[in-house]
Formats: structure tokens, sequence, C-alpha cells
């Protein structure tokens, strides 16, 4: 062999080196991207109804590989009404422990199931937040975690230029040995000449690299399409600092006091100020911000909270709007609320708790309303427009004593689209 045939061997060698380094580098990170995977499947299929270390609308979901093995998991996330339906003890008692809910249906691989769980693992061992913890003088800071992407950015960057001073090591060899034999020199090429060149010499390589790129850009063109509109988070500031935390949570007021509309019709409503003045006539400062806020309601009103009198000239509060369908889809609170006996916290989430800012919890998807209409027992107890019709359900053949609402027409396109 020559010694330049060598020497393109010895450069084959050193270009393997490199794409086995950074293969290794990808499988070390391949955990960490399967926990941003699992994040994303999280908050999309989990984060409506459960948390990590905190019990919600279902348990909380920390430990969960070490008290059910990954079978088990695996069969109840796909078909929890099944595995109930099996007599499973376990799956039983969740069942009655969560008001004889079943958990909905998820079309899910396995592989997404796993980096679902490998995502609670990893927030499971993070430690708790030191509560009151952020702008607190004195409080250690919060180190937040460097996403994968950017330890792939600096890898690839490192091997680029590894793999540029290999190229150039190279290229001067091969003019020596060409010196020493007296070879002529190569025909200088152009560097989109010398481009084309390489990529005509490595057809399966650049074929192999378009594929994976145009497979991930599917993906990611089909997520990035997939959340147009879903305003998932979206927590807009508003006029008047109104603390649903402090209200619904410490003070305890039910929603159905300031949002009266949702027992009776489609719309909930946002309470006028007049509601607000039922307390703020005697409570002039709050807990939180002192008189601030509270003034701000007077103004509206254009009322004198000294001589307890309204003036001529009040003016609407300009809430910002957070929950906002489709025009295409119908929904009446009255019917969740009064008739379903569906829980507030079911769709705008643990309000009391920790909005001190309210935000849209749930992605408000039409597969989100369906899963849950699969998963949702109807209440007939005591519902007297029931009674026939849940003896002529349980008489139909494989009928059991679960009736969701699926069965009674929930899952009917004219029931939300007409």
């Amino acid at each position: 062999m020559s010694i330049i045939g060598r020497i393109k061997k010895s450069s084959l060698t050193y270009s393997l080196f490199i794409v086995a380094f950074f293969a290794v580098l990808t499988v070390s990170a391949q955990d960490a991207a399967s926990t941003q995977d699992g994040e994303a499947l999280f908050k999309a299929n989990c984060a409506s109804c459960h948390a990590v270390k905190e019990k919600m609308i279902g348990p909380a979901l920390k430990g969960i590989e070490t008290r059910r093995s990954e079978e088990w998991i695996l069969k109840w996330v796909k078909n929890s009404s099944a595995v109930i339906k099996s007599g499973d003890d376990y799956a039983v008692k969740l069942y009655n422990d969560n008001n004889k809910v079943a958990m909905p249906s998820f079309n899910l691989k396995d592989a997404e199931i796993n980096s679902i769980l490998a995502y609670i693992k990893v927030e499971a061992a993070k430690p708790d937040a030191v509560p009151g913890g952020a702008g607190v003088p004195g409080a250690a800071p919060v180190q937040e975690e460097k996403p994968i992407g950017l330890y792939l950015l600096i890898a690839a960057i490192v091997l680029l230029l590894l793999a540029g001073m290999l190229g150039r090591v190279q290229q001067i060899l091969e003019r020596t040995v060409r010196q020493r034999e007296g070879l002529p020199e190569p025909v200088p090429m152009s560097r989109k000449a010398a481009a084309i060149h390489w990529a005509r010499n490595n057809k399966k390589l650049v074929a192999v690299l378009l594929l994976v790129f145009v497979s991930w850009g599917s993906v990611k063109g089909w997520y990035t399409l997939k959340n147009i509109g879903v305003m998932q988070g979206y927590t807009p500031d508003q006029p008047i600092k109104y603390s649903h935390k402090l209200h619904a949570g410490e003070m305890q007021i039910q929603c159905i006091y300031c949002h009266s509309g949702a027992e009776r019709g489609k719309v909930a409503g946002i309470p006028s100020a007049n509601v607000c003045m039922n307390c703020h006539k005697y409570v002039r400062k709050g807990p939180e911000t002192g008189t601030e806020e509270i003034a701000k309601i007077y103004k509206a009103l254009d009322y004198d909270p000294d001589k307890g009198t309204y003036g001529p000239n009040p003016k609407p509060i300009q809430w910002v709007r957070v929950h906002n369908l489709p025009d295409l889809a119908y929904f009446n609170h009255g019917q969740h609320v009064a008739v379903g006996k569906i829980a507030c916290q079911t769709c705008h989430g643990p309000v009391q708790d920790s909005m001190t800012v309210v935000g849209q919890y749930s992605p408000l998807t039409m597969g989100w309303c369906i899963d849950c209409h699969r998963r949702t027992e109807v209440k007939m107890a005591g519902n007297a427009y029931y009674n026939d019709y849940h003896k002529e359900l349980l008489s139909k053949p494989g009928a059991d004593s679960i009736i969701t609402v699926s069965e009674i027409g929930g899952l009917e396109c004219a029931r939300c689209h007409y």
C-alpha cells in the first residue's frame, strides 16, 4: 500500500473515531433527551390530573416505578378500565380512592410511556423548592438545569474543530508525500466544487443525513402544527391583581359565589365589581397588596370609601380573557358543573393552592376533552332523569356498573360541533 493510501486509511480511522465519539456522546445524552420528551408527553397527557410530588385529581406519581412493575404500568396507561375489570387489587383500590373515576386510555407507545416514567423519576429526585425562596434575602439561589441541547452544541463544535484539524493534517501529509514521490499537485477546486465532489463520493452518507434531517423536521413540524392555538400556560397580567390563592384558598370563597353562571348556563361569567363590593365595602386593605389593588375597584365604580357613596362615572374593568374555546366548539358550564358534578379544578387546576395570577391550566384540546369523556363516570345517583336510562344501559350485553360519558353519547361529534 502506498504512503498516500496509508494516510487516507488513517484519515478514515480518525473519521470513524470522531463518529464513534459523537455516537457515545449521543447515547450518554439519551436519558436526558428521553426526559425532555417525557416532560412534553407528561404535560400533554398527565398534568391535567397528576403532579409528581403532590396529589391532585389523581394520586402523586412519585415512586410509581417502585410501587408497580413496568408491565403493569404499561397496561394501566393503555387501558386502565381493563385492568380494573380484571380484578387487580391495586387497580380497584385506585379506582375506589379516586371517586370511582377510571383513568382514560392513552394511545402511547411503550417507549413514550417509559420516557414519561423517566421524567417522573428525575422530577421526584429534585429537592423541594424552599417556600418563599425566590426573592427572599439570604435564600439560596436555585440552580437551573442546563438543557441537554447546549451540551450537544458544545460537543458538535469541538468535533467540527477536531475534524478540521485532522483534515488540515491530512492535506499537509498528502502534499509532502506528493513532493517526495514527484507526483503532480491536484487541480485546485473552489469550496462549492469541493463540496459537490465530496457529496458525489459519499452518496450513502449524504442520503442518511438527508433522511435523518427530513425525519427530524417532520416530527418537529408535526408537533409545532399540533400546538397551534393551544394556549396552555397562558397567564396574562390583569388590570387588578386578584389572587385566587388568597380568595379561593385562604378565604375559602366558593367558585360559584363569583362565577355564578357556571351552575346555570353556558358561560361561567366574570363577576361584576358590585360582587367584589359585597366584601370590599368593609375590607379596604389586603394582606398582600395593601390598599393599592382594592382602590382600583373603588375607582372603577367611582366609589368613595370614606363617604360610602357611588359617583356618576363608573367604568368597566378591562379584564383580559384567559380561556377561549374556538367558535366551532360548544361547551356548557352548567351541564358539566350542575349535572356532571365536575369540580372546577378538573379543568382549571389547583387555583386555590398556587394561582396568585390565574392562567390556563389545561390544554382544552379536543383530544383532552375526549379523554375526559372516556374516563369520567356519569353521576346517576339521585338524578331522576337517569333512572330508566341507567337500567337500560346496564341491561346491554357486556355492560358493567361503570357508565362513562362516552357511553351516553359523549364521543358524538354533534354534541360539541353543530
